[in-house]
């Protein structure tokens, strides 16, 4: 059916004013904002070039932890203040800041506004909005205070006390939205062996990456009988996720001289393993050489990376929940079952196909990806794709490959970047619109499989 004069007008308001699409038009504005702020004199030394400032403000707002240029040393304090306002911004969620703000102010909010956070926070309803709010940045600043205070035991004697406190908070900060960006150029390899460093940091990606709407329900209920259902998939998901993690990698790269293997005791062996199955969910540091890991490593960090963390967080990935409704939609399928279920609760089939949708259209994107930045760069295929899931993912962990990219590759990698961060949205919009058939068609057979 062509369009009118009239419909094309209606489809672009259409488009302009939903709330996926006005929430990916201010994270855009955010990046571009946050370039122009690290493009100033006073934030870099001088080596920070236009891209740079592009590349590193995508990085930070979408959370990921990727970098062309060393984050400590190109950056100064204000630079490094910038990148640090740009995280909490994209791992908060910038209509979660401006909520919170206009509930300080006492300003009403608006049903504009309540859809815009209702998207960004991935809620189906507005009643537990403003809760759900209070929520995120009371879980935030304390779980970001004792971060910064435990890794102050760290770094303050090492650094000294101003130097060392700030370091503290920025990795704090970085670590509990599940950032990756670090002020050293090899990320946190230098306390490989240091007990706090393997506690706080992954304590605190578990925290940010969790879930907001699963802390809360912990925090409220105290039983694992009156969890709901997405909790309660959440948690066990990421219990097994976790320990499968750790166990593979310990047994993978045990004897690997470039990773465990350099490890004398082996308790600093065990430490290195488990924060390497902590943080491809999706926070990016590494304390071991990633470029030194073996193939069979690689993909399991590859596979931690797209699934990433939990919903209403602010870790990356197409989410455990995601993963956990595949695998039980898979075993009804065999078992014949009409109906999925799980823990004395079921779901119906459209949870099903807006997780097969999103499968999809993540699948696509990694490997539409792949095949880009392999025609414009003749590197190892297993780095480049290896920093393609890690873009997607929003992860940040890197096997060198992305400062050898030419400007098209950086351009595939942010574009990724931005998609893994305000891509469920979009594909929300989408999922959202539904029309029913005037026309009912004969049913077909298709072989599948």
């Amino acid at each position: 059916m062509a369009l009118t004069r009239r419909s094309v007008p209606a489809l672009s308001r259409g488009l302009i004013h939903s709330p996926p699409a006005t929430l990916a038009l201010l994270y855009l504005n955010c990046i571009l904002l946050g370039a122009l702020l690290l493009k100033l004199p006073v934030c870099h030394d001088g080596s920070v070039s236009w891209a740079d400032a592009i590349f590193t403000s995508v990085s930070a707002v979408t959370v990921t932890g990727l970098s062309v240029v060393d984050t400590g040393s190109a950056f100064t304090f204000a630079g490094q203040a910038v990148i640090l306002v740009l995280i909490q911004l994209g791992g908060l969620g910038l209509m979660a800041f401006a909520v919170l703000l206009l509930f300080l102010l006492g300003v009403p909010v608006g049903i504009p506004h309540k859809l815009l956070l209702r998207e960004e926070l991935n809620q189906s309803g507005y009643g537990e909005l403003k809760t759900i709010v209070w929520l995120v940045f009371w879980v935030a600043a304390i779980s970001e205070l004792l971060g910064t205070m435990f890794l102050s035991v760290v770094f303050v004697p090492e650094f000294g006390l101003g130097e060392g406190l700030w370091m503290a908070l920025f990795h704090s900060v970085s670590a509990f939205n599940n950032a990756g960006f670090a002020l050293f150029p090899d990320s946190l390899s230098r306390y490989v062996a240091d007990p706090v460093v393997n506690l706080v940091i992954p304590a605190l990606i578990l925290t940010g990456g969790l879930g907001f709407i699963v802390l809360g329900d912990i925090a409220e209920e105290r039983s694992w009988q009156r969890l709901t259902l997405h909790s309660k998939l959440m948690l066990t998901g990421s219990a097994v996720l976790i320990l499968l993690g750790w166990v593979l990698f310990a047994a993978l790269e045990w004897r690997n001289p470039g990773t465990l293997g350099a490890l004398h005791s082996t308790a600093a062996k065990l430490g290195a393993a488990w924060f390497q199955a902590i943080s491809p969910r999706t926070a990016g540091f590494n304390t071991v050489d990633t470029a030194e890991l073996h193939d069979s490593t690689v993909l399991l960090t590859m596979a931690l990376m797209v699934i990433g963390g939990g919903s209403t967080s602010t870790a990356g990935g197409i989410k455990v929940t995601t993963v956990c409704v595949l695998i039980i939609a898979t075993v009804a399928f065999f078992r014949r079952e009409t109906v999925m279920r799980a823990f004395g609760r079921s779901f119906g089939p459209e949870d099903v196909f807006k997780v097969m949708a999103l499968a999809t259209v993540s699948t696509m994107a990694i490997m539409a990806a792949m095949f880009a930045i392999s025609i414009s760069h003749d590197g190892e295929f297993t780095d480049l794709a290896f920093e393609v899931v890690s873009a997607f993912g929003t992860v940040g962990l890197s096997r060198g490959a992305t400062g050898e990219l030419d400007g098209f590759g950086r351009t595939v990698v942010m574009l990724l970047m931005f998609l893994g961060r305000v891509g469920p949205l979009t594909l929300g919009f989408f999922l959202a619109t539904r029309s029913q058939p005037r026309v009912r068609y004969p049913r077909g057979r298709v072989y599948l499989g």
